[in-house]
This record gives structure tokens, C-alpha cells and sequence, in this order.
């Protein structure tokens, strides 16, 4: 009783952190140069734009449903998949990060990132001229479904009737779990929560900071992070009823330590459900 009661207690207190989280903020801290520069192939965007490409144009991937896992307010991490599933579900706990996405998806404006360098960049990698872009922002705007409420720590982390009941056929998820948990066994469970959410067979792409005991997500707002290394991320997932196809680490060069963080790493993984 004690136990839960202080994880309940652990996860509350990490809920609590978020919201001061600022979309505007966390986007031009990592989503930005020299994170992301176009130019550099060793930048960090490019390189997760590169894992995602090559991960889901494959030839394994099968079905029509892809789910993003704690999308943020951030959209590059279905740029590749949206061409090969034909449906895509947003997700994220906080409504500032739902609302982004929604400003982008409804082609407002005022969004608090432009998009377009990353739409050029995917169009690059899949052998497309750049000005391809215009034609897959509308097929990411068209594929997208909808956006939606998630907590990863519930043993059902999205409304009931959100998924088919037979579970999604991919999903994705990025700096999410470990950004979310408030240590390894809360990171771990919530990995397992999610696969309920994956029919079996499905795939799992997972991006993640490695070594990362905090980041800030707004001036002054600081968050803290389960530090991970790549051996318990391995053993997490084979807990959690996955099989690990891949598993790609980048390290990060000095000018990419930019002061909002204490990232060291990047890891990329390809998994199957059991």
C-alpha cells in the first residue's frame, strides 16, 4: 500500500512540473539550430529524421494505424509514417501541446515553429524534390485523424473507445517516457502500458535521451528526467513484451550541448510486440 502510494506520489509530483511546461520555449531550445540544421549531417534532427525514414520505409511495416505516443508540440516524428499508414493519431497529456498541434493541422497560423525546412528535409531522404513539401503537409494534415488526451501511467493510457480493439499496427513515441517518469520502474511501466495499445506483431519506434537528468521546458522551468543508459532501456523493453530490432545511439558534440539540458545521448530503437 505504502509502495503505490509513493508511486502515485512520484507521478503526481511529475504532473505538477508540466504545467509550466511552454510549447513556444521547449520548440526553439531543441527544434532549432544547431539542433536542427539542415546543412550538418551530424545535427540531432537530421540524424532522428534519418532513423525514422529508414525505419518505417523498410518493408516490415503492415496495417493502416499509427499512433504517436506524447507527440509534445512537436510533428516530425510521423513525417515518414504518414506516407506509409493511412491513418495517424496524435496524442499528448497537455492541451498547450494538443493546441499547437491543432494550429498546425488547421493551417491557422501563428504557430510557434515553421515546419517547412523538416517537411523539405523528409522529402529529400525519400527521394522527393524538395518542393514536394507543400503536397506532404497535406497528406500529413490529411492522414492525421485526430488528437488526442493520453497519460502514459494509466494501465489504459487513451479512452476506450480511441483504438480499434484488435490495437494499433505501429507506434511511435518520442522523449516522452523518460521525460514523464519519475525513475526507472515508472519509465518501464509506462512502456508496458503503451504496448497495450499495440496489437501483436505491431512495431514500436522509440526515440530517447540517454544520460538526460533534467531539461527545461520554458525560462527557469526545469524538469527532471530518468537518466537512462542504453543496457536498461534493452532490458525495459524485453520486460515490457518487445523485441528489439535495432537499436542506433548518437552522441551529441559539444556545440550541440546547448545549456537546456544534460543530455549526453540520443538513442533510436525498432521493436516488435511479442
Amino acid at each position: 500500500m505504502m509502495e503505490e502510494k509513493g508511486r502515485e506520489n512520484g507521478v503526481a509530483a511529475m504532473k505538477a512540473c508540466y504545467r509550466r511546461f511552454d510549447p513556444a520555449a521547449y520548440l526553439q531550445y531543441n527544434y532549432t539550430p544547431p539542433r536542427a540544421d539542415f546543412t550538418r549531417k551530424d545535427s540531432i534532427v537530421p540524424w532522428k529524421l534519418a532513423c525514422l525514414h529508414r525505419a518505417f520505409t523498410e518493408g516490415d511495416m503492415s496495417g493502416e494505424l499509427l499512433v504517436d505516443i506524447g507527440s509534445g508540440p512537436t510533428l516530425y516524428q510521423v513525417m515518414s509514417g504518414c506516407e506509409v499508414f493511412s491513418k495517424v493519431l496524435l496524442t499528448d497529456f497537455l492541451e498547450v501541446n494538443r493546441q499547437e498541434l491543432r494550429r498546425w493541422l488547421q493551417d491557422e497560423g501563428q504557430c510557434s515553429l515553421d515546419w517547412t525546412p523538416y517537411l523539405q528535409h523528409v522529402c529529400k531522404l525519400e527521394g522527393r524534390r524538395p518542393s514536394a513539401w507543400t503536397e506532404k503537409a497535406a497528406k500529413l494534415r490529411q492522414v492525421v485523424a485526430d488528437i488526442l488526451p493520453i497519460d502514459v501511467h494509466c494501465s489504459q493510457p487513451l479512452a476506450p473507445d480511441a483504438l480499434p480493439s484488435v490495437g494499433a499496427d505501429c507506434l511511435v513515441s518520442c522523449f516522452c517516457l523518460e521525460s514523464v517518469s519519475p525513475d526507472l520502474a515508472a519509465f518501464s511501466r509506462a512502456l508496458g502500458h503503451i504496448g497495450k495499445l499495440l496489437r501483436p506483431g505491431g512495431h514500436l519506434m522509440l526515440i530517447g535521451a540517454l544520460g538526460e537528468s533534467y531539461y527545461f521546458a520554458g525560462p527557469g522551468v526545469r524538469i527532471p528526467v530518468v537518466p537512462l543508459n542504453e543496457a536498461q532501456v534493452c532490458t525495459s523493453l524485453k520486460e515490457s513484451g518487445y523485441t528489439l530490432i535495432r537499436l542506433e545511439v548518437y552522441t551529441l558534440t559539444q556545440d550541440m550541448r546547448v545549456g537546456v539540458d544534460d543530455v549526453t545521448g540520443v538513442f533510436f530503437v525498432k521493436a516488435k510486440k511479442d
